[in-house]
């Protein structure tokens, strides 16, 4: 079970990756619920649907750095860029903890941090 949760894990963040909102959802329970850390939970595909065009159509840029899988749950974990509402680029880090009934994802817990820039990348003045 754990092989094969790896595995939707990796199909679910190359769903986001591609911005493929269906792609995403074809791995998930009708009754799944997504809980990003800090806000309320979002409850069904179709409110998952709207919840994540109401986002912007433009994808985060994920970086994943690892997956751990045991029995019903997968985690995944790495770091990310998305623009902000003012089109700036911001980094973040996340762990995504997946729940699963069989093959589908049943619950979904996000814990995203907004990270500070690479001292090695951050321009000099700024």
């Amino acid at each position: 079970m754990s092989v094969k949760n790896k595995e939707i894990v990796r199909r679910v963040d190359a769903a986001f990756a591609e911005n493929n909102v269906e792609g995403f959802l074809s791995f998930c329970a009708d009754d799944v619920e997504w809980t990003m850390i800090g806000n309320p939970a979002v409850k069904g595909k179709e409110a998952i649907r709207n919840w994540m065009a109401s986002m912007g159509s433009e994808p985060p840029n994920i970086s994943p750095a690892g997956i751990i899988a045991e029995g019903d749950f997968a985690s995944a974990y790495g770091n990310m860029t998305m623009k902000d509402k003012d089109g700036e680029v911001v980094q973040y880090s996340y762990c995504d903890i997946y729940r699963f009934r069989g093959d589908k994802i049943v619950d979904i817990k996000s814990f995203v941090i907004k990270t500070e820039e690479n001292p090695e990348t951050k321009s000099v003045g700024s």
